[in-house]
């Protein structure tokens, strides 16, 4: 099969989780299949609309790159530039199936472009990022509010204060100016050496009224979703929790399927282990039976609000310092911003940031804690590094949120908090300091997780079936 997988961004410059998944199961299909990835990227530097056609690691990469140059907010979610750019990509693939990760920095018009060529669509629910215009998370930030009802006058005034707002203003600045590749790459150039700059006028073109968003906007926008839920052929869901959301959202059970991701092997990449030894965290001093010393707790993931490692350091104050070493593990240039904060909140506890880290050396990351905290405050759906962490021994405190508590079986596998309390996240933590056997006890019921291989031999039945489906004019029930 020819198979064209859609995603918002992808490696290497971007590694958060769908990304990472996306990668493993393209990788695992390509021994059978011809494997294409479609992906959009913001690149001040590059001329919007950009195609690049590039490889990476074996794996063919169609990039777009979409500034956000918006004459409307309709523009965001389905420019058409964008869409045009994709069906152009489509004649020259020529795919069999489409399977969408995130239709983000693309365009909502991919599954009908797909449907008037015949093609049918397939899609990973990995987030909200379909009915929540400001990234997916249904957080909103300066509010510091869960979105479990969408409410969209609130998403309005979210959309003015995030990201894309900005990437907005930028894109419409350098279309007004005489020398749009001067400012291109004086952004860029900024952006790289004066952050603290950079983020000043940052805040001040998301201010500049250069771009209305109405509530009549985002009602607008949750419609053509929701064209997009018909269009789609079938939804997987990692999550029992993503996929009752979705079906509140207006996807027919029939249509959706849950199956959790699957995980290439973890291999060490240290000097003192082969290439393919599997991580051991059991010969550690928590993890056996030696007296242990600090219990090292981890944080692993992107250093941005909604992942909540704040809550986290506001945890660690009550507990004794000379107990607990935390490392957190995560790239401080993506949300500058954030990590100077998280690095104040630090000042004067036993904390280490450990910076960004290669995925080639995942296990040697989980090889250095005993502990796995997951501090998520948005909905998050089945998070990578919960699985990472149980393929490597390491046991899970997570927030009871989302599709965190489907993950972690508590009191045997790991413990669960309120997200909004760090006053229980540090009682959890301090339970595990005053009993080190429970620390143990929990590495040793770490469950089995899914290989990619045979999520990649689950994914060809849905490939197959929905092409069977579309031959007979039939859509997948």
């Amino acid at each position: 099969m020819r198979i064209l997988h859609a995603i918002h961004d992808f490696l290497p410059r971007h590694q958060a989780g769908s990304e990472v998944y996306a990668f493993d199961l393209c990788r695992e299909l390509t021994a059978r299949h011809h494997v294409t990835v479609l992906c959009a990227e913001y690149d001040p530097s590059r001329r919007h609309g950009h195609v690049t056609w590039r490889v990476h690691q074996g794996i063919p990469v169609v990039e777009i790159v979409n500034n956000w140059v918006c004459a409307s907010f309709e523009e965001t979610y389905r420019s058409p530039l964008v869409s045009d750019r994709i069906a152009e990509i489509l004649r020259a693939v020529q795919p069999d199936i489409i399977h969408i990760h995130n239709l983000l920095n693309l365009s909502f018009d991919l599954p009908s472009v797909a449907r008037g060529r015949g093609v049918p669509v397939v899609a990973t629910l990995h987030d909200y990022a379909l009915v929540c215009p400001a990234g997916g998370q249904r957080i909103h930030r300066a509010e510091q509010h869960l979105c479990r009802v969408i409410d969209t006058e609130r998403c309005a005034r979210c959309f003015k204060e995030s990201p894309f707002y900005t990437q907005i203003s930028f894109g419409r600045l350098a279309a007004l100016t005489r020398a749009p590749g001067l400012m291109r790459r004086a952004a860029v150039a900024m952006s790289r050496w004066f952050p603290r700059l950079t983020g000043q006028v940052v805040r001040a073109a998301r201010h500049a009224p250069l771009l209305a968003v109405t509530r009549r906007d985002i009602d607008d926008r949750l419609a053509a979703a929701r064209r997009v839920l018909d269009e789609v052929d079938l939804f997987v869901a990692p999550s029992r929790a993503i996929a009752a959301d979705f079906q509140q959202l207006g996807i027919a059970a029939s249509k959706i399927r849950i199956s959790d991701y699957g995980f290439a092997p973890l291999l060490r990449n240290s000097p003192s282990a082969g290439p393919k030894d599997p991580p051991d965290n059991r010969d550690r001093p928590w993890g056996h039976g030696e007296a242990p010393g600090p219990l090292r707790l981890g944080y692993v993931g992107t250093l941005v609000w909604h992942k909540g490692v704040h809550v986290l350091l506001d945890a660690i104050r009550s507990l004794p310092a000379a107990g607990y070493e935390v490392k957190i593990f995560g790239d401080p240039d993506v949300f500058p911003e954030y990590t100077a904060e998280l690095r104040a909140r630090a000042a004067g506890l036993p904390v280490t940031f450990m910076g960004a880290f290669d995925r080639g050396r995942v296990a040697d990351v989980y090889a250095q804690i005993d502990v796995l905290v997951v501090p998520s405050l948005w909905l998050e759906n089945s998070p990578l590094v919960i699985h990472e962490a149980y393929m490597a021994g390491v046991p899970v405190v997570g927030a009871r949120i989302g599709g965190i508590p489907d993950l972690i079986d508590e009191g045997r596998t790991g413990l669960l908090y309120d997200p909004a309390s760090p006053t229980d996240l540090a009682a959890a933590l301090r339970g595990l300091l005053e009993d080190p056997e429970r620390v143990r006890a929990f590495a040793r019921t770490a469950p089995s997780i899914k290989s990619i291989a045979h999520d990649a031999q689950e994914w060809e039945a849905v490939y197959a079936d929905a092409l069977r489906r579309r031959a007979g004019d039939g859509r997948v029930a």
